[in-house]
């Protein structure tokens, strides 16, 4: 089964996740340095980087199941997903299936890996599929009119549209994930120069900012700070012309007859003599506990670039019941739940994963009696000394391990634990 996906692109996390965009030195360039050696690799390197590639794996698809198809829960809040590019190739409609139909159902086809997406059911053997039915919920409705789509499902990605790795481009850079339109991006085509990888958590794409211009206010407080070209001030942004508040109008000099705070504050706790200034006043502290109207009235520019945000970013967000309304109708509710960024998602998915890895020395020794325990224990350290006894004349002598050695040596272990068990006597009173 082939798999093709930003592998190794950075996701919206927060741990470095944003990757780097120059390529690591590896161990076989380091051999060529020194003159055509032989790269070496000692073993801790190997189980270290095994035991990351796992760790990611685990963060990845930890939070989805790979035996049951995820249609029953509905749209998922976030999973893992794969377009079939055998089923549905481009010029079809796009389609996303689950973890577990991506190995049942799509074993030997050709699979774009999504990472993941939020909201989305799993479409596997309905209408866009005409010859394939889902083996694990054949029964399913004909579409899933709630899920979203973009060129990702066809293994294209960024503004230029190009396949994740591409062919012809030798360009080393890193790929960004959208966390509102959720589409990957080359750090080169977002406008503005990413921070240093880990920086960030989470990114905003130019065409996202244009859609959700609230953003705008906040960035000047809450993003991170980009290195920017040099360009004349029209080319980099507009300066949005903005409503002077009387405050900002006296610190620029305003007339001096403007109330000053203690003022507003005395008259503001005078008692109201008729309902009409009850509900004024009623809407001047509502409106005061906007944070979004008391950034709104500071000038700040709007570029065409994408934004770079920090973590727990989103909870700086204004909650008030008209902002509330304006992400419902921006469509990006989804920005008030801490527990749609990718981040939460990886960390769910590893914690699940952490409680459900089970020692099977443990599970073996659970099911035995207190002799067999200690007998068992007894084997397994010898099997362990010995094998470090073993091991450690390789690393003496700076000989690689093969796998005939390792093969000689269980073969000698148990040819001498046959010894030890024939020499014992068994006497019966």
């Amino acid at each position: 089964m082939e798999k093709e996906a930003p592998a190794g692109a950075a996701s919206s996390s927060g741990q470095g996740e944003e990757g780097d965009a120059r390529p690591k030195e590896s161990a076989a360039d380091e051999g060529e340095e020194r003159g055509g050696e032989e790269p070496v690799v000692s073993l801790a390197e190997v189980l270290a980087e095994s035991e990351q590639l796992e760790q990611e794996a685990r963060a990845v698809l930890g939070g989805s199941d790979h035996e049951r198809c995820s249609y029953s829960q509905g749209a998922v809040k976030r999973q893992a997903l794969y377009a079939c590019s055998t089923c549905t190739p481009r010029g079809e409609e796009p389609a996303g299936i689950c973890l577990a139909c991506s190995y049942e159902c799509h074993g030997t086809h050709k699979l774009f890996e999504l990472y993941t997406k939020r909201n989305f059911r799993c479409d596997c053997g309905n209408s866009k599929f005409k010859n394939l039915q889902c083996k694990l919920l054949p029964e399913k409705a004909t579409v899933n009119p709630t899920n979203k789509y973009n060129d990702n499902f066809f293994g294209l990605y960024c503004v230029c549209k190009r396949p994740y790795p591409d062919p012809d481009d030798e360009v080393p850079d890193e790929m960004i994930q959208c966390i509102v339109c959720e589409d990957w991006f080359h750090g080169r085509h977002l406008g503005e120069i990413p921070p240093d990888s880990g920086d960030f958590h989470e990114m905003v794409c130019q065409a996202c900012m244009d859609r959700c211009p609230f953003l705008w206010a906040y960035a000047p407080k809450l993003a991170v700070p980009t290195v920017t070209k040099v360009t004349p001030a029209a080319e980099d942004g507009v300066i949005l012309n903005v409503e002077e508040t009387e405050e900002v109008k006296k610190e620029n000099g305003g007339s001096p007859q403007m109330k000053t705070e203690e003022e507003k504050v005395a008259q503001n706790n005078e008692p109201s003599t008729s309902s009409v200034s009850e509900c004024s006043q009623s809407i001047k502290n509502e409106a005061s506990t906007c944070t979004l109207q008391e950034l709104q009235v500071k000038q700040y520019l709007k570029k065409n670039t994408a934004t770079f945000w920090p973590h727990n970013w989103r909870s700086k967000l204004c909650t008030c019941k008209e902002c509330l309304k304006m992400y419902s109708d921006l469509e990006v509710p989804f920005l008030m739940e801490e527990c749609d960024t990718v981040l939460a998602y990886e960390n769910k998915g590893t914690n699940d994963q952490e409680a459900d890895r089970r020692d099977p020395l443990m599970d073996t020794l659970s099911s035995m009696n207190r002799v067999q325990q200690v007998e068992l224990i007894c084997e397994y350290n010898d099997l362990k000394t010995e094998l470090k006894d073993y091991l450690r004349r390789f690393a003496d002598e700076g000989t690689v391990v093969k796998r005939e050695d390792i093969q000689q040596f269980f073969e000698e272990f148990q040819s001498r634990k046959r010894r030890r068990t024939d020499r014992m006597q068994y006497y019966c009173s």
